[in-house]
């Protein structure tokens, strides 16, 4: 049985046609406006997963390359002020080698011990270095200032880290305490009690004097050679946060290439495409008039 075709279901036919072919070209031109394929989750709920991911990790990876620049920072005011120190310990040995001579006056090791209680408020004003209000060899309690001008021998630096998250479940170290670098409470080469013991023996000018002045040059070759290692570690510390700088700054670069393959539309694949679905549609127009337009007066003529 033949299926009778009535211009109501031609009609019909060819408005959905129509509205199939518009919307198709609507979706593209709303595509190249925007510059994305993907502007709402129905155009692709796969790829929205996939692009909310991506964003989220992104967002962590900025927040790590934040943690990495601080950190940075942090390490390398921590180097600047150790090598300072050092350059430092090697003034304070010129010093104690021109004091243990005996044939020193006193008006000369006053002057020697009056240097070196310089070098003594230098090295309390290093232990006291700041990066943006934060004490950097006092441990987790840095702000407070570690170091006193009166007895900074006696001082018990906190020995608590100060770390910093640099990657997905990547806690880093940054912080060097005071004690470390200086020296401890009652450690015989503490730098401070150096200095003490040295301004002690240099108010007399006997032999046992000069004997006390010259023991001292171990006790500052001990901490100095303590000092080096610990400049060392840090800077392998610094080493290793850059080397994370770089593997985030990689991280992000594979993450946004990802990101822009999900979301992003391609504009001159797209153009071609919304052309062609715009003649397609001008196409339909000028088949669809000549099949809606006529009427029973057409018929009759």
């Amino acid at each position: 049985m033949a299926l009778r075709v009535t211009s109501n279901m031609m009609s019909n036919q060819v408005l959905r046609n129509l509205n199939r072919n518009l919307n198709k070209m609507s979706e593209q031109q709303n595509q190249l406006s925007t510059g994305r394929k993907i502007n709402k989750p129905s155009d692709d709920p796969v790829g929205v997963t996939y692009a909310l991911r991506y964003r989220s990790e992104l967002s962590a990876n900025d927040q790590y390359q934040k943690n990495v620049d601080t950190a940075l920072s942090w390490l390398d005011m921590t180097d600047t002020s150790m090598s300072q120190a050092e350059s430092i310990m090697e003034r304070l040995k010129e010093l104690t080698v021109k004091a243990s001579s005996g044939t020193n006056p006193q008006n000369a090791l006053d002057s020697i011990s009056a240097e070196i209680q310089q070098l003594k408020v230098q090295l309390s004003d290093i232990g006291n270095s700041q990066i943006n209000g934060k004490y950097i060899f006092n441990g987790q309690t840095y702000d407070i200032k570690p170091y006193n001008s009166i007895d900074p021998a006696s001082v018990v630096t906190d020995p608590g880290s100060v770390e910093y998250a640099v990657g997905q479940g990547i806690l880093f170290q940054i912080n060097t305490t005071g004690n470390e670098f200086f020296g401890n409470n009652g450690e015989q080469d503490n730098v401070f009690s150096i200095i003490d013991r040295l301004t002690t023996a240099m108010s007399g000018t006997s032999s046992s004097n000069f004997d006390d002045i010259a023991k001292e040059l171990s006790n500052i070759d001990s901490r100095t050679n303590k000092m080096l290692a610990v400049h060392a570690e840090t800077g392998a510390r610094t080493n290793r946060v850059e080397l994370m700088e770089s593997r985030l700054y990689n991280e992000e670069y594979s993450l946004t290439e990802l990101q822009t393959k999900t979301e992003d539309a391609d504009i001159a694949d797209l153009t071609i495409k919304a052309s062609v679905s715009s003649n397609i549609y001008q196409a339909s127009l000028a088949a669809g008039a000549k099949i809606i337009t006529p009427t029973l007066i057409d018929f009759i003529r």
